[in-house]
């Protein structure tokens, strides 16, 4: 069994890490090497190069990292009740 709140947590943290590793690298990548679309796309509300942008998108990285916490867990926890092996 494994503790949904750590693991949401986690995943929320490594998420907005991940972003943060994004931005960085855009910024100091060449222009044609870095992908702001892509961020753009995934982050509803997200903009290249603005603070308020650049908070909401640490914010919905964080947010959906613990989604996948709150809605692995039990499922992986569910099944592991059923077929665990004891």
């Amino acid at each position: 069994m494994i503790d949904t709140k750590i693991v949401s947590w986690t995943l929320g943290i490594w998420a907005s890490v991940t972003f943060l590793i994004c931005v960085v690298y855009g910024l100091i990548a060449p222009e044609n090497l870095h992908a702001p679309a892509m961020l753009e796309q995934l982050l509803p509300g997200f903009t290249w190069l603005t603070w308020p942008g650049f908070l909401l998108g640490f914010a919905e990285s964080f947010l959906y990292g613990a989604y996948a916490g709150l809605v692995f867990c039990p499922v992986y926890n569910w099944l592991n009740r059923r077929w665990g092996r004891g």
